[in-house]
């Protein structure tokens, strides 16, 4: 075989995984093009990660029998959102023959349910609503050890409510901007009505996607009149966008304004891969810009953060900006990656933190 006929026949077949491969770009930018693609690509809910396992037995994620009372939860649309009301440790032993002696599973009515009784009977019971980010349910990942931080502070008195969005796990419908927004505020709405807790015990958790949803919603409410605001906000890992950026600035401004009394506690770490932490330090001077009524530009905050920022050493650093009506703190921590760090002791002491801020009386 000539050298003329080797490369014709290396080219002859070589051209086959490279028309294969140029096809395939020319499919998936057609996908890119229609809404349903587009939706998966940005909110991953088809990625359950929690496969071979059934949400409605939280045990098998090791949860004790009943500590979650698995539920949904309607949308004023009507979507059904999936949802576990998980008790703190504390109050589930101080209860736990009663709550064994109940049926275990996927509850109709959480209304009858023991564990519903005791955060909506207890003038001191806290509530935190955890919004998740992209992929997974409610089980997913790193959540589970998140629920546990979250109410490790006080586990007599700090409640868990964490939901899949529209199109997520068990929940229904497709998931959009706008639904998730009315996803997040049909959830508070059922904090505050069926469950009975007003916006001063009630905390907004978020990580990654979901910091999204809560600065927006947060934003929603501070605006209404009256105001709706909560004993704090505290987000892990939030990502920026021009969204993001302005609803966090009207959410500061709209508190500053009605000189109500606001909490924003932003966490990052410095390894985290997903979402730089950069973006954290954009979002902080967002938020500190927005508190002053003049305005501080980027640089000249970095320079205030050099006389102010406080050295942790090896568990990262800490900075609060403080006004006569709130306080935004930053805590960037060294190590932590995107999910491992909401395990971490910093999301518990940044609960106790806000909820003891909001009612001193709360940790004594």
């Amino acid at each position: 075989m000539t050298a003329s006929q080797v490369a014709g026949t290396f080219f002859k077949y070589a051209s086959i995984p490279l028309a294969a491969a140029v096809g395939l770009y020319a499919i998936l930018l057609g996908l890119l093009t229609t809404s349903t693609f587009q939706s998966h690509v940005v909110y991953l809910h088809a990625i359950q990660m929690t496969w071979f396992k059934d949400l409605n037995v939280p045990e098998t994620f090791g949860f004790l029998r009943n500590q979650v009372t698995p539920f949904s939860i309607k949308t004023t649309d009507g979507e059904r959102l999936y949802a576990w009301h998980i008790l703190p440790l504390e109050l589930y032993r101080q209860n736990e023959a009663s709550l064994i002696e109940e049926p275990s599973g996927f509850v109709s009515d959480i209304k009858s349910r023991v564990g519903l009784q005791l955060l909506r009977d207890d003038p001191e019971a806290r509530l935190v609503i955890h919004m998740h980010g992209a992929g997974g349910t409610v089980a997913s990942g790193y959540r589970v050890p998140n629920y546990r931080a979250l109410s490790a502070g006080s586990p007599e008195k700090i409640h868990v409510l964490t939901f899949d969005y529209r199109g997520f796990g068990k929940s229904t419908g497709s998931p959009s901007e706008t639904g998730l927004m009315m996803d997040a505020l049909d959830v508070i709405d059922w904090a505050m009505h069926v469950a009975g807790i007003p916006p001063s015990r009630i905390l907004i958790f978020a990580q990654s996607m979901g910091t999204a949803v809560s600065v927006a919603v947060s934003k929603h409410l501070a605006i209404q009149d009256p105001p709706v605001v909560f004993a704090g906000t505290v987000l892990v890992a939030p990502f920026v966008d021009v969204a993001t950026l302005v609803s966090t600035y009207r959410y500061i401004r709209a508190n500053e304004f009605n000189e109500e009394k606001y909490r924003l506690t932003i966490i990052h770490a410095e390894d985290d891969y997903d979402i730089p932490w950069h973006h954290s330090q954009l979002l902080f001077w967002h938020a500190v810009n927005a508190s002053t009524s003049t305005g501080i530009c980027y640089d000249d905050l970095e320079q205030k953060k050099l006389g102010s920022m406080v050295d942790l050493g090896a568990a990262g650093s800490m900075m609060e900006w403080r006004t006569n009506n709130g306080v935004i703190r930053e805590e960037i921590l060294k190590t932590g990656l995107h999910d491992v760090i909401m395990g971490y002791p910093v999301i518990t002491m940044a609960v106790m933190r806000n909820f003891d801020a909001a009612d001193p009386s709360f940790m004594s």
